[in-house]
């Protein structure tokens, strides 16, 4: 086939959302030289960024990449690849011409965690970053949600359905929120602070807020959160032994990073009837509401039978900080908080928690 006859169905989908929202203007368009599948750094075939100027003036990104931009070749006739393509909205300045570097690769950041995880972004979901956004920045914002883009419906095309998903840059405290809440319910509290979602590096945390702080608080207390797996680097599971002068208690360790979030997930998940699980490399601990506090070993699977005097116990000491937590309310075992160490693309710590 001639160069002149490559089918781009999917990508002139894209394009003609793209116009239709900017009419005439020639967005900065970013390609990729040598194609990921024959051994090019970056996943994603293009990258455009429109200047937008309302509710802010803003860069308006959408990748080309996700979705099966030529012919059809995923054996899944309802969705075009992996079933959307991301946008992402950052503040421009007046006299900014051309789109910070930064936020491209980030995009080809997170088409290198798609590609090589199998994992798809859906709205709702969120990504901690464990550190900056934009590496080298002293910014807050420290993890990504994921809602739809406002000016972009799903779309149908030739190769399957495709849907916008605009990524957003968010604070450790905002992660934390949508993890005990919600990620739309945490979004549409904050959309008067965040006019059009739009990522501004030098903002602050949202929560600080009044309004919106005792909004997440009510929701989180009247919905209860919609977490209901929770992915922790840090989690292991040690049997009790017999010894000769006793038994020693079974030990479940998991980093300090995620101690403080669990001890307030319980209470939205444990309190409601759902359940909670944490995700390991080979093990996974499920937290469930009984009659009386226990727990049951497998294989690969620790389920813990927590009743409401456990859960306010492990609630009330489960912090970020290393310590040895024994429950007067759960016989038997220990947990064992470990410090996490925050590493950097190179694998050097930059942060401790613990």
């Amino acid at each position: 086939m001639s160069e002149e006859e490559v089918v781009t169905s999917g990508w002139d989908v894209i394009e003609a959302q793209m116009q239709r929202i900017y009419g005439d203007q020639e967005p900065k368009h970013y390609g990729t030289l040598i194609k990921y599948v024959l051994g090019g750094p970056d996943p994603l075939d293009g990258i455009s960024a429109y200047m937008a100027d309302k509710p802010v003036p803003h860069w308006h990104f959408v990748t080309f990449g996700f979705s099966e931009l030529y012919g059809k070749e995923s054996e899944d006739a309802e969705y075009s690849g992996y079933g959307f393509e991301l946008t992402f909205r950052l503040t421009r300045a007046e006299d900014e011409e051309e789109p910070p570097a930064w936020a491209l690769n980030l995009l080809q950041n997170m088409g290198r965690y798609v590609f090589r995880s199998g994992n798809v972004f859906s709205a709702g979901d969120y990504l901690d970053a464990n550190g900056p956004i934009c590496v080298g920045d002293d910014t807050k914002l420290t993890a990504l949600a994921f809602t739809w883009d406002p000016e972009l419906p799903e779309l149908d095309t030739p190769n399957g359905k495709v849907e916008f998903l605009q990524m957003i840059g968010i604070t450790g405290d905002e992660l934390e929120a949508m993890q005990t809440w919600n990620t739309r319910g945490m979004l549409k509290a904050c959309e008067g602070q965040l006019p059009g979602l739009v990522t501004d590096l030098s903002r602050d945390s949202v929560l600080e807020v009044p309004a919106i702080a005792e909004a997440v608080q009510n929701g989180m207390e009247r919905d209860g959160s919609s977490t209901g797996f929770l992915f922790v680097d840090q989690l292991a599971w040690e049997p009790g032994k017999n010894r000769l002068f006793g038994k020693t208690p079974a030990t479940l360790t998991l980093g300090a990073k995620q101690a403080g979030v669990v001890g307030k997930l319980i209470r939205g998940r444990i309190l409601k009837g759902r359940n909670l699980t944490l995700v390991g490399q080979g093990i996974r601990v499920v937290m469930k509401q009984g009659e009386q506090a226990g727990f049951e070993t497998g294989e690969d699977e620790i389920v813990l039978q927590l009743d409401e005097a456990s859960v306010a116990e492990l609630a009330g000491q489960m912090q970020p900080k290393e310590a040895t937590v024994k429950l007067s309310s759960l016989k038997g075992m220990v947990i064992q908080i470990a410090k996490t160490h925050i590493k950097d693309q190179e694998g050097n710590v930059v942060t401790t928690i613990g």
